[in-house]
């Protein structure tokens, strides 16, 4: 069992995947907990990571096909939002 608490932003530190079958329990800023499965958490990293990638205009790989400038790697985010119920 993993445990993460949400931050006063809304977010959770996630920076992989976690195994899809690991419960995993999430208090949020309110109090509240609620367990979820890995897999529902990967699927909202999946969509953190996606919607980073489109505001920075990256490719799918975290690739920009713009010229060459020096820009920090588009795989890789920290923290995913959460809010209670997401699971449902």
């Amino acid at each position: 069992m993993i445990k993460l608490q949400q931050d006063a932003e809304g977010f959770i530190r996630m920076k992989r995947h976690f195994p899809a079958s690991t419960p995993i329990t999430i208090t949020f800023a309110d109090g509240s907990s609620e367990e979820f499965t890995g897999l529902q958490l990967n699927a909202a990293y999946d969509d953190a990571l996606a919607e980073y990638r489109a505001q920075n205009h990256l490719d799918a790989k975290g690739f920009s096909r713009a010229p060459r400038k020096k820009a920090g790697s588009g795989n890789m985010i920290e923290f995913v939002r959460v809010h209670p119920g997401m699971g449902s």
